[in-house]
C-alpha cells in the first residue's frame, strides 16, 4: 500500500472541484496507511438515501459525500469500527465528532447524517464491540475492550478522522469538535481531560463521567428502594407524585420546576391517610421515594417535578426492571466482578465500591477537574444537563463543575467552561420543558439555530463566550410552544414581569437570590 505522504500528495494534485474528481479523491482513500489503522471501504454516496447495517432507520436527503469505513487495532484484542464522512462540496472546513450512549456498541448514524448536512466532515466509532446499548456481555474477559470503550476509541478515532480529512481535502479541518451526551458526555470530558490537543471546542451532555460511583451507588439504591418488595413504587403511581411535586415547586404554573436547587417536596404529604391507592404512597414507598431524592453518599439522587419520565428508567413494570438496574447488573457482572451470577440485592456497598475502583475507575471514569491543560492550548467546553433526567442525576455535573472551579480557579474557569442546566429536560432531550436548544443536532428558534453548539463554536473561534441560549419547546407537529432563555449556571431565567410567559423576551438571566 502507499504510504500517506503518496496519497495526500496525489490528492492534492488534483482539484476537486467536480464530482468526478471527488469520486476518485474518495475510492483513493482506501490506500490510505494508517497505524493500526485498516480501512475498508471509501466510495462516494451521491444517491441522498443510506441504510444498511447497523443503521437503525434509513437515512434521506443527504447531500453527496464520500463514506470511509475502517476498522482500529490499537491492542491486539482490539476492534473498533469507526467511519468518517466527507462533505463532497461546501465543506465547512471542520471536523465534528459523535460519541456513544449506554454501554456504546454502534455508530450514531443519525447525528453524523445531521452535521453532514450542516457541512461538517464527521466521524464516529462503536467504541471497540458490536452490541445493544444496554449489553455489557461483550467486556467479559476483554480488559483491552474495556480501554476501547473507556477512553482509546475516541480518541484514536479523533487522530485517524484527522488524518482522512487532510488526505481527502488536502488540509487539516480548522477546527475540531465533540458533540455527544450520557456516555457520550462522559468520552467528551475524558477527551478534554486525558487528550485535550484531539478537539478545539467539546459540547458535553448529561456526562456519565463516575462510572464506579454512579452504579455502585445503584447497589445501595436498589437495597433501599426494592430490598424490601413493600418499597417498591409502581410506575401507576408516578402521576400522584408528579403532580404533588409540582404542586409545591411550580409557582409560575409552567408544568416543570424552573428552580430546582429551590424546591422544597416533602414525600410525606403522600402518606396515604387510609387504604393503598394510586394517590397516595405507603410509609416503605415514601422512604423509597426519599431515596430517590437524597441519592447515596457516592452519588446525588433525581431532582423534582417529572416524575412521569422515571418508568423505564427508574421504576420498570417491576421490582429490578428499570433500565438504571440492568446498567448496574450487568456493570458489575461483566466487567467488575466477571461473575454473571452477582447479584444486586446481596452485593456487600463497600466491597463493591472497592472492586469497581480498582478493577475500572481508571478506564473508564472522567472525573479529573483539572482541565489546565485544555485550557491552555485555548479549548472551550460547555457541559449541559436536563434538571429532570431520570438516568444520570443532574446534580453530579454541578458537582464536576464546581470541582473544576476548585481546582484550576473560578477566574479561569469561566474563561474557558460554562454549564447549563435545563428546566423540564429529561435524558438529553425531551421532556416538559424548553429541551431544544442545539445539542445533537436539534434546532431551536432564535439567531442561532443550533443555539448551544453555534455558540461553542463562536466561543471556540471569535473568542466570544454565550450569555444566554435560547431553548425551545415544540410540539409533536413542530410548532413552537415556549421559549426560554438557558443561562450559564449559577444564573436563572427570572421573568421580567411583563408580557407572556412563553415568550424568551420576557425573561432575564440573573444570578439567584
Amino acid at each position: 500500500m502507499k504510504p500517506i505522504q503518496g496519497i495526500c500528495a496525489s490528492l492534492l494534485g488534483l482539484l476537486a472541484s467536480t464530482t468526478t474528481l471527488h469520486a476518485a479523491d474518495c475510492a483513493a482513500l482506501k490506500q490510505l496507511s494508517l497505524p493500526d489503522t485498516t480501512i475498508t471501504f471509501a466510495e462516494p454516496i451521491t444517491s441522498g438515501d443510506l441504510s444498511g447495517p447497523g443503521i437503525d432507520k434509513p437515512l434521506h436527503d443527504l447531500p453527496p459525500f464520500c463514506r470511509v469505513k475502517g476498522i482500529l487495532r490499537p491492542s491486539t484484542d482490539s476492534e473498533i469500527h469507526f467511519e468518517v464522512w466527507l462533505p463532497e462540496k461546501d465543506w465547512n472546513q471542520r471536523l465534528l465528532g459523535v460519541g456513544n450512549g449506554g454501554f456504546a456498541g454502534s455508530i450514531w448514524y443519525s447525528q453524523l447524517a445531521g452535521n453532514l448536512k450542516r457541512g461538517y466532515a464527521t466521524s464516529g466509532s462503536d467504541a471497540g464491540h458490536q452490541a445493544e446499548g444496554e449489553d455489557a456481555s461483550w467486556a467479559f474477559g476483554h480488559p483491552e475492550k474495556i480501554k476501547d470503550f473507556g477512553w482509546r476509541a475516541v480518541h484514536v478515532t479523533a487522530e485517524r478522522a484527522k488524518d482522512v480529512v487532510k488526505a481527502y481535502y488536502g488540509k487539516t479541518a480548522s477546527k475540531a469538535y465533540f458533540d455527544s451526551c450520557s456516555d457520550g458526555g462522559r468520552e467528551a470530558l475524558m477527551e478534554a481531560q486525558r487528550f485535550p490537543e484531539d478537539y478545539d471546542g467539546i459540547l458535553a451532555g448529561a456526562p456519565a463521567n463516575a462510572w464506579s460511583h454512579m452504579l455502585t451507588s445503584g447497589v445501595g439504591l436498589a437495597q433501599s428502594t426494592i430490598g424490601d418488595p413493600r418499597g417498591y413504587i409502581s410506575s401507576m403511581k408516578l402521576p400522584a407524585i408528579q403532580k404533588a411535586a409540582l404542586a409545591a415547586c411550580d409557582s409560575a404554573n409552567d408544568g416543570f420546576v424552573n428552580d430546582p436547587e429551590k424546591c422544597h417536596f416533602d414525600p410525606a404529604v403522600l402518606l396515604c391517610k387510609g387504604a393503598d391507592s394510586l394517590e397516595c404512597l405507603t410509609q416503605p414507598q415514601v422512604n423509597s421515594l426519599k431515596a430517590y431524592y437524597d441519592g447515596t453518599s457516592l452519588f446525588p439522587g433525581y431532582s423534582m417535578g417529572d416524575e412521569s419520565s422515571w418508568g423505564s428508567w427508574v421504576v420498570g413494570q417491576g421490582p429490578g426492571s428499570g433500565s438504571g438496574l440492568q446498567y448496574v447488573q450487568n456493570y458489575f457482572r461483566y466487567m467488575v466482578t466477571e461473575d454473571p451470577k452477582w447479584n444486586t440485592l446481596t452485593a456487600n456497598v463497600s466491597a463493591s465500591l472497592k472492586q469497581a475502583t480498582e478493577k475500572t475507575a481508571a478506564a473508564l471514569d472522567s472525573t479529573n477537574p483539572d482541565l489546565s491543560r485544555f485550557r491552555a492550548r485555548g479549548g472551550k467546553l460547555i457541559m449541559y444537563h436536563g434538571w429532570n433526567d431520570p438516568a444520570i442525576s443532574p446534580w453530579n455535573s454541578i458537582a464536576y463543575y464546581k470541582q473544576v472551579q476548585k481546582t484550576v480557579g473560578e477566574k479561569e474557569t469561566a474563561g474557558f467552561m460554562q454549564l447549563y442546566m435545563v428546566p423540564g429536560m429529561e435524558h438529553c432531550a425531551g421532556g416538559p420543558g424548553p429541551a431544544s436548544f442545539g445539542q445533537l443536532g436539534i434546532a431551536t428558534t432564535g439567531d442561532q439555530k443550533y443555539g448551544v453548539f453555534d455558540a461553542l463554536v463562536d466561543w471556540v473561534e471569535k473568542d466570544t463566550p454565550s450569555e444566554k441560549i435560547i431553548g425551545t419547546k415544540f410540539s409533536a407537529d413542530q410548532k413552537v410552544l415556549l421559549t426560554r432563555p438557558l443561562c450559564p449556571y449559577p444564573q436563572l431565567a427570572k421573568y421580567n414581569g411583563t408580557g407572556d410567559t412563553n415568550d424568551a423576551a420576557n425573561f432575564v438571566c440573573s444570578n439567584p437570590r
